[in-house]
C-alpha cells in the first residue's frame, strides 16, 4: 500500500498527513483529525450521516478517499460557528427541537447550509429534496424542515443588517 502526502484544509485549518491510498475521508476526519461530528451510519453511502461539505458541496465522506480531497476545502459541523457563536442553522435546530439522538444532525445541518448557500430562500419542497439524502431514524422531518425555515429568517435578518452598514 502506498502512502501519499496530502494537505487537507479542514474548517479553515491545514492538516498535512501521510495517508494510505485507500483511506476514506471519514476515517481521516474522525480518527486522525479528531472531528467526531462526522458519523458513520452505513459505510455504503445510503444513510448520509457522514456528509461533509467539500468545496461547499455536500458529499458522503464514507465514499470519498482522502487523497481525492487533497487541496480542497472541507467543512464539518465544527467549522460552522465562530468561536462560541453558533451558526443560525445550529441555533434553529436547537430552538425548533430538530434534534433527537443527534446522529444525523451534523449531516442535516451541513446539507441545509449547502442548500442555503446556493438558494437563500428555498421552498419547503426544495428543503425536503435537499435533505432527502440524509436519513433520520428518530424523528419525523417536520421539526427539521421547520428549523431550516427558521434559519432562513434568522439569516435574512443578518443579511439585512450587513447591507444597512
Amino acid at each position: 500500500m502506498s502512502k501519499h502526502l496530502v494537505t487537507l484544509n479542514v474548517n479553515g485549518e491545514d492538516h498535512v498527513l501521510y495517508v494510505d491510498s485507500n483511506e476514506r475521508l471519514i476515517d481521516t476526519l474522525r480518527h486522525r483529525i479528531g472531528l467526531r461530528s462526522v458519523k458513520e451510519g452505513c459505510g455504503t453511502g445510503d444513510c448520509g450521516s457522514c456528509t461533509v461539505l467539500l468545496d461547499g458541496r455536500p458529499v458522503l465522506s464514507c465514499l470519498i478517499l482522502t487523497v481525492q480531497a487533497r487541496d480542497r476545502r472541507i467543512t464539518t459541523l465544527e467549522g460552522l460557528g465562530k468561536g462560541d457563536e453558533l451558526h443560525p442553522l445550529q441555533e434553529a435546530f436547537i430552538e425548533d427541537h430538530a434534534v433527537q439522538c443527534g446522529y444525523c444532525t451534523p449531516a442535516m445541518i451541513l446539507t441545509a447550509k449547502a442548500l442555503l448557500d446556493r438558494n437563500p430562500e428555498p421552498s419547503e419542497e426544495e428543503i425536503k429534496e435537499a435533505l432527502g439524502g440524509v436519513l433520520c431514524r428518530c424523528t419525523g422531518y417536520y421539526s427539521i424542515i421547520r428549523a431550516v425555515r427558521s434559519a432562513v429568517k434568522k439569516m435574512h435578518g443578518v443579511r439585512r443588517m450587513e447591507n444597512e452598514r
